[in-house]
């Protein structure tokens, strides 16, 4: 396979775990939160859409309730009945609830909706087109252009809006921001809302590709955990770069390595990256970001 190809997949897949990471760097800046649910909270979104669809909603319609399901039940609900509470004993019980959280969701989507994986409907068609003299998937590219238009939009959002430099501030230090009159509870309630999105978005990208499965997110979890660890837990774009670097290496590696080992190279990055820069990529050196 081409090298280009190579590395235009990678990067779509690449943006993907992005979009999963940065929402973890978000939540743990804002609340010193860590959701090991959140592979889950990209798998469970899919559903809610074919739900949607199921009851007669058109694709992008079912998109639009999808996306508002999830802002509600893994942004709105996930933070009132189980951050909200368990926080206040500690991160560790916090960390036991998301672990919990994570198989109630992928048992009651096996269960209550489907165990087979599900075929998903593409936001383009699946045809290849001629990049730069390669032939690429045109859903490579609709995923890539799609991920980078978001975390784009989220970047311009927090640092050229109002909202956003108060949710930044929140995230650096919630002490003062409170001092300077920010409202520091609904800026962390905006900042787990921003990560269901992402984990909408992410879905319904990875989806068309992997199908709609109730294992999806052990996978994608991992692989964004890593992600955000890599480039830096404390830093959007260290979590964004972390995403990119893996997905790109994961291509490389199943092409020119072998598919059975490209499961270890994030882990063999990983333990290299936590003995050389334990903060990450272009993580700061600090005990608490909050």
């Amino acid at each position: 396979m081409p090298v280009m190809q190579l590395l235009i997949s990678g990067l779509a897949t690449g943006a993907i775990y992005a979009l999963i990471a940065v929402g973890f760097s978000l939540i743990w800046q804002t609340s010193q939160t860590i959701n090991f649910a959140q592979g889950e909270f990209v798998m469970v979104p899919a559903f809610f859409v074919l739900i949607a669809m199921n009851l007669g909603l058109s694709f992008p319609l079912a998109i639009l309730a999808g996306l508002a399901a999830s802002a509600f039940v893994l942004g709105f609900l996930f933070k009132r009945i189980i951050v909200d509470p368990m926080l206040r004993h500690g991160v560790l019980p916090l960390v036991v609830a998301t672990i919990a959280l994570s198989l109630f969701m992928r048992e009651a989507v096996k269960d209550f909706y489907s165990s087979q994986a599900q075929p998903f409907p593409s936001l383009v068609a699946d045809v290849d087109i001629s990049v730069l003299g390669t032939v690429v998937s045109a859903q490579s590219l609709a995923v890539l252009l799609v991920a980078v238009a978001v975390v784009a939009g989220l970047h311009g959002f927090l640092h050229h809006t109002r909202l956003g430099r108060m949710m930044q501030a929140t995230a650096q230090n919630s002490a003062v921001a409170r001092i300077l009159g920010i409202p520091v509870e609904r800026m962390i309630l905006l900042t787990f809302l921003i990560n269901s999105l992402l984990c909408g978005v992410a879905s319904i990208l990875i989806s068309p590709i992997y199908l709609a499965k109730f294992t999806n997110g052990e996978t994608l979890g991992l692989a964004a955990f890593v992600a955000a660890i890599i480039g830096g837990f404390n830093q959007v774009r260290g979590a964004m770069l972390g995403g990119v670097l893996l997905g790109i290496l994961d291509n490389l590696c199943a092409a020119y390595i072998s598919a059975q080992y490209r499961s270890a190279v994030p882990l063999l990055l990983l333990v290299a990256v936590i003995l050389f820069r334990p903060q990450g990529l272009l993580g700061r050196v600090e005990e608490r970001t909050v």
